[in-house]
């Protein structure tokens, strides 16, 4: 079956301590990807690197200036790999910092002005309010229900929309608490994403308006790859590929990456590759329909935590040239 490969990028709460680093000791095109990511941030790239090869890093994985650079990272390397490789991606589609790792790939800008932007990304969060991100089974509607309007009012909204009834809400740590004790009361499973900062919602406005200063720095244009926007559900437009204030405000507008996923042909073959650790977006790609009647793949390439990465990876190409 003639099957398009459609790359996923994953973004906060997938990360783990070391994730990439069993590539960039044995791929070579992975290394230099994440070497030259390194080196276009400056004094940043040698603390971020040496954070992310250590045990024993400086700043917790999960703080979003840790966890997001290097997402983006691993996601642009992974893909840039698969490339060099000849398993070029037919569409790509980011969750949250991964939509910026998408464009990359499709060379809406240069990989030197990528890893700028994702330093000025770092630098916007800088006196943002403590906050997080809750996870919540439950649809979207039943979720919003549980928000207040005086949490609302104080930023608190749903952040992203990860499946039917997988929705994850976002905000400060007083509303987060609140709305977590609310849930519970509920009946609702809910658990607190790996994150320090309140990412997708309302309470990073102002950031996100610092952080478009970043990007308007730098050269953008229209994708040579489509992408299809976990922000819109729809594919990236020209005029939304080269406007800056599109990609900066990814980081305070929900994340609709199941619509995104669910709005793909159910008779369509395709091969959906997660490129990132801890197999999240796989999961999610298992319930869209056409891999559910057997058309399409789903190929994780990275293990969770705590597993020998390398067979995984090696077993995840095998399975990836074996789906198209």
């Amino acid at each position: 079956m003639n099957r398009r490969i459609v790359l996923l990028l994953p973004g906060q709460g997938s990360q783990h301590q070391g994730m990439g680093v069993h590539l960039y000791e044995r791929e070579p095109v992975f290394a230099t990807a994440m070497d030259e990511f390194f080196a276009a941030t400056e004094d940043d790239g040698a603390r971020l690197r040496a954070d992310w090869l250590s045990g024993t890093p400086d700043v917790p994985i999960d703080d979003g200036p840790r966890a997001q650079p290097l997402l983006y990272a691993v996601g642009h390397a992974v893909g840039r790999l698969l490339i060099e490789r000849g398993l070029r991606p037919g569409l790509l589609l980011g969750h949250s910092v991964g939509e910026l790792a998408a464009a990359a790939l499709a060379g809406v800008f240069a990989p030197a002005a990528g890893a700028r932007i994702l330093r000025g990304r770092s630098a916007a969060l800088a006196g943002t309010p403590p906050g997080g991100m809750l996870a919540v089974a439950a649809a979207p509607d039943r979720v919003a229900g549980l928000i207040t309007p005086e949490w609302a009012a104080a930023g608190l909204a749903v952040g992203a929309v990860n499946g039917p009834a997988q929705t994850i809400l976002a905000g400060a740590d007083p509303e987060l608490a609140l709305v977590a004790e609310a849930a519970a009361a509920a009946g609702l499973t809910c658990v607190r994403v790996r994150a320090h900062q309140p990412f997708h919602s309302p309470v990073l406005a102002e950031a996100a308006r610092r952080f478009e200063k970043a990007v308007a720095a730098e050269r953008l244009r229209p994708a040579n790859t489509p992408i299809l926007s976990a922000r819109t559900a729809r594919p990236v437009s020209p005029q939304e590929a080269v406007d800056p204030a599109f990609w900066a405000h990814l980081m305070s507008e929900p994340v609709l990456f199941w619509p995104a996923l669910a709005g793909l042909p159910a008779d369509e073959g395709f091969v959906f590759v997660d490129t990132g650790p801890g197999n999240g977006l796989a999961t999610i790609a298992r319930r869209h329909p056409s891999v559910r009647a057997g058309i399409s793949r789903v190929v994780p390439l990275m293990p969770p935590p705590g597993r020998d990465p390398w067979p995984v990876w090696e077993a995840g190409l095998a399975a990836l040239a074996d789906a198209l």
